[in-house]
């Protein structure tokens, strides 16, 4: 139980009297952290969250889009990092099945999941390389086994995340837009208790995950049945089909607790519960343990009387357990009872609404000189340096993560991981585009321009596939609140990720706030990660195979921003420099223009400039479409720079554009009536990545060795303790 004094007092005052034990267990559960959003909650309200495209409907789990024709697409992003810290199997199974469950809650089918994870540094910790290894191993089985393609994510492994997890998931669901549930409930309506049994795990969880990591309170983290979730989705869209529900809530943190008392709050209503009708999966449990555990694969169901014994049809088809635990009173209570017991009896709005926070915050000290760069040793071999930073774990292919999760599953899979972002396929002739993406350690040099950085770089993926921005997912991922200077890097990340929403007219749909992320060294790096979906009406753009004598394009400015790099932090052990930055109207203007020579069929293929920059960025296309470039670093645009500035800074805006020979005038027209900087770099042939100064060569490297140290690297150090065998 983890109330504060003064909210231990408040509650007194409120109810007027001295909360039972059970009353204690709700409210601890549903003011903790997780579930309240008590310091952050009134500054989220900043970013914009309605749009053309948006549907709200009170009580909804995720976000919700009109992608046009009578359909919707809803998303969601959650974390499960304390429970992966302890069991990193398990928690990260059931972080799947909670965002699944969300999705689930709007009426719409699960149709793709994307996983961001994020470990210690795991060419020397053991234990980042044991956690990284069973939590996507937890993902694989967890997705695989519903049936849901797994189809993007992001890797990044960081010493600031020694011994913990990050493990962030996010879900779309499609379906009809006359088929959304539409919460409501009437008079004699009942409450239904579906899915697996309660049991003892979990207990807790959302307290837990509401205070720094101490222990390892194996208690608190769920056990993961995905094919129990996998009844219960096929159950509940039945339900949904046959018009049974008239409300519905996952069971995620706080469990009953947070489902009753949030459900009669969102319905200005009271809700009668008794825990002895709950079906549990031990007979000696107590009504605190009842309301607080956070066992998985369970939804709360409002529907009426005359209703019920279809929907109990549906459950013993499905052969999932059903409960009738309640039902809906008008006197918005909730009102928990063993039998003829009261154990609990609390107003529905005291519980579902814990009392806001206005922390302080300054400045971080750190911050005042994390821009002033030191003097490197000049580097002798670039060519080494590069083959250097495609073995780093961070830059290295992700293959083995993603090669172990079922993308193609459903058959919507269009454009498969390993893109710049992955595409589905909808009923209505139109494709979705998502991505997510986050750069810890650029917000951590500067959190606002990080952030800001890390929601361009999702829009850039996307429009690399022919889609435009439609809606975001932002998951804030930060240390403790109550120290000042945290609670500062926080606040500077919302706000410029705010400003970036607004100029863009993106609209927030969802998202998710961690607090409390810490190590035994301390806090974790402000750690924004950021989903972006797009839509794409006519076709997506499908990376074709590069040819000879095809062309090579950049579009964006390259600028002396290598601040939270990975060649200044890989290659020169060096934190700090100066952060990129976005500049919004070129951001604009050159999505724009991707967008529409992709809508003019001009190229070939579009690929993101970020993590290392332009060697690597041209590096992947060469590696991946298996033939050699030429690249002449003095016709990139932007400033006057020394070569490795050149080939290794991640400023932002900019993308690499491969192309045939005969479409350059076209395309060089089209990119000049939208004003953006741009310029011809280079053109692919041969078997060698090169990269040229002038008449100077600067790197010289095989594209088959350079493939081979990028593909192996990163499984051969997470299964044999080294990149090269």
């Amino acid at each position: 139980m983890s109330l504060e004094d003064q909210e231990l007092s408040e509650l007194k005052s409120k109810i007027g009297r001295d909360p039972t034990s059970t009353e204690l267990q709700i409210v601890a559960a549903e003011w903790s952290e997780h579930c309240s959003y008590k310091s952050s909650k009134k500054h989220l309200k900043m970013l914009p969250m309605d749009g053309p495209l948006v549907i709200n409907e009170k009580g909804y789990d995720s976000g919700v889009l009109d992608v046009g024709d009578g359909y919707v697409v809803t998303a969601h992003i959650e974390s499960h990092n304390h429970p992966s810290a302890v069991e990193p199997y398990g928690g990260a199974a059931t972080g799947v099945g909670g965002v699944i469950r969300d999705i689930l809650s709007a009426g719409t089918r699960p149709i793709a999941i994307f996983d961001g994870l994020r470990f210690g540094n795991i060419e020397t910790d053991l234990q980042a390389r044991w956690l990284f290894k069973n939590a996507v191993t937890g993902i694989a089985d967890y997705g695989n086994c519903l049936g849901i393609p797994t189809i993007g994510g992001e890797v990044e492994f960081d010493e600031c995340y020694e011994n913990y997890a990050m493990v962030d998931v996010a879900a779309l669901g499609f379906g009809k837009k006359e088929n959304l549930i539409k919460n409501h409930v009437e008079k004699d309506d009942i409450v239904v208790l579906m899915g697996g049994s309660t049991g003892r795990d979990g207990i807790g969880g959302s307290q837990f995950a509401s205070d720094s990591l101490e222990s390892e309170d194996r208690s608190a983290v769920q056990i993961p049945d995905p094919f129990i979730e996998k009844l219960i989705i096929e159950a509940v869209l039945q339900a949904r089909n046959d018009g049974l529900i008239h409300a519905m809530k996952d069971l995620g943190g706080g469990g009953l607790s947070c489902a009753v008392s949030e459900t009669a709050d969102a319905m200005e209503v009271g809700i009668e519960m008794d825990v002895d009708k709950v079906h549990t999966r031990e007979s000696d449990m107590h009504p605190d343990e009842i309301m607080v555990s956070e066992s998985q694969e369970r939804m709360l169901i409002v529907t009426s009387k005359e209703k019920l014994s279809k929907l109990q049809e549906i459950c013993d088809k499905f052969r999932i357990g059903c409960s009738v635990i309640g039902h809906v009173k008008f006197d918005n209570n909730v009102h928990i009872k063993k039998g003829e017991n009261t154990v609990a009896n609390l107003p529905a709005d005291v519980v579902a609404n814990a009392t806001l926070l206005d922390l302080p915050s300054k400045e971080p000290a750190y911050l005042k000189t994390i821009e002033t760069e030191k003097k490197f040793e000049s580097i002798s071999n670039y060519s080494e340096t590069l083959m250097n930073l495609l073995s780093s774990p961070n830059i290295a292919s992700k293959i083995w993560v993603y090669g172990q999760y079922d993308h193609e599953v459903g058959i919507r899979t269009v454009v498969k991981p390993g893109s710049d972002a992955s595409v589905l396929r909808l009923d209505n002739g139109k494709y979705l585009s998502a991505k997510i993406d986050g750069n810890p350690k650029q917000c951590y040099i500067n959190p606002r321009e990080g952030a800001i950085g890390c929601f361009e770089e999702a829009c850039r993926n996307v429009v690399c596939t022919g889609a435009k921005p439609i809606g975001m997912l932002d998951h804030l991922q930060f240390g403790n609140p109550n120290d000042p200077e945290i609670f500062w890097t926080f606040l500077e990340s919302l706000k410029g990720l705010t400003d970036f929403a607004k100029f863009f007219k993106i609209p927030c749909v969802g998202g998710k706030v961690s607090l409390y992320n810490e190590t035994p060294k301390g806090s974790i790096k402000p750690t924004p990660v950021i989903g972006v979906i797009g839509l794409i009406d006519k076709k997506p753009s499908v990376p074709q195979r590069v040819s000879q004598d095809d062309c090579l394009l950049i579009i964006g400015d390259t600028k002396d921003e290598l601040g939270g790099s990975e060649y200044f932090e890989y290659v020169h052990k060096f934190v700090g420099g100066k952060c990129p930055t976005v500049n919004f109207e070129d951001s604009k203007k050159n999505m724009e223009s991707v967008l529409d020579i992709i809508d003019k069929n001009l190229i070939k293929s579009a690929h993101d400039c970020s993590k290392g920059g332009l060697a690597i960025a041209a590096s992947e296309i060469c590696m991946t479409n298996q033939i050699g470039c030429q690249v002449s670093l003095d016709k990139v645009p932007g400033e006057k720079l020394d070569v490795d500035r050149i080939l290794f800074s991640e400023s932002h805006s900019r993308y690499l554009i491969s192309f045939e020979k005969k479409n350059l005038s076209e395309l060089e027209s089209v990119l000049k009536t939208h004003k953006v900087s741009f310029r011809q770099i280079g053109q692919f042939g041969g078997e060698k990545i090169q990269f040229n100064n002038a008449s100077e060569s600067i790197i010289n490297v095989d594209v088959e060795s350079s493939h081979k140290i990028w593909l192996h690297s990163l499984p051969n150090l997470v299964l044999h303790g080294k990149k090269t065998l």
